[in-house]
């Protein structure tokens, strides 16, 4: 049990990065779900 403290004490920035991008990667495909829905007729693009 100790081992696996230790571990985790000096090796925590290489398992918080890679969750980080995880995390980010996974918010922009959310969002990008809102852009996916086609627009109605005669409305305008409010992004760009």
């Amino acid at each position: 049990m100790m081992n696996l403290l230790q571990v985790v004490r000096d090796h925590w920035v290489h398992v918080l990065v890679p969750m980080g991008f995880v995390f980010g990667y996974y918010l922009d495909r959310k969002k990008s779900l809102l852009y996916k829905r086609e627009l109605k007729p005669n409305e305008k693009v409010t992004w760009k």
